[in-house]
């Protein structure tokens, strides 16, 4: 996947964060789809372990029922974060923001094929507050 680079938001602007904090904070809201699997699949006991763990788990306890129980509070915190954080944003559009952060869609896509209850501007203005406060939560 290729990085789009983007003008920088204004000084000016009240949501401003770093060039690189944003794209951080993107690529982080882009493993949300792989958590969801994850999340879902330490509720399978018949998957072995060692076939799902994502991350490393050498510092975790040897019992595979607490090692499941560890990783899925890992998943669910993270997963729960930017739930929380995209409905902070905005309450209303929240779902909407959700769902382009995680699967990075455009404002046009979302306007189109899913037809977006608001205009650009506001859009954007949310999406931006999303970041910072996502930024915000994960100092």
């Amino acid at each position: 996947m290729a990085t789009k680079i983007r003008a920088e938001v204004s000084i000016k602007n009240k949501y401003r964060i770093d060039k690189h904090r944003h794209y951080e904070l993107k690529h982080f809201c882009l493993q949300y789809p792989m958590w969801k699997k994850a999340y879902s699949d330490f509720d399978d006991v018949s998957i072995p372990l060692s076939t799902i763990e994502r991350v490393s788990t050498s510092n975790l306890p040897g019992d595979p029922t607490a090692k499941r129980a560890l990783m899925k509070a890992y998943y669910s915190e993270r997963i729960n974060l930017l739930e929380k954080v995209a409905m902070e944003a905005d309450r209303y559009l929240g779902g909407y923001i959700l769902k382009a952060v995680t699967e990075n869609l455009s404002y046009t896509y979302l306007k189109t094929k899913l037809d977006i209850p608001c205009g650009k501007d506001m859009y954007y203005d949310r999406y931006r507050r999303f970041f910072w406060l996502l930024s915000e939560a994960r100092a």
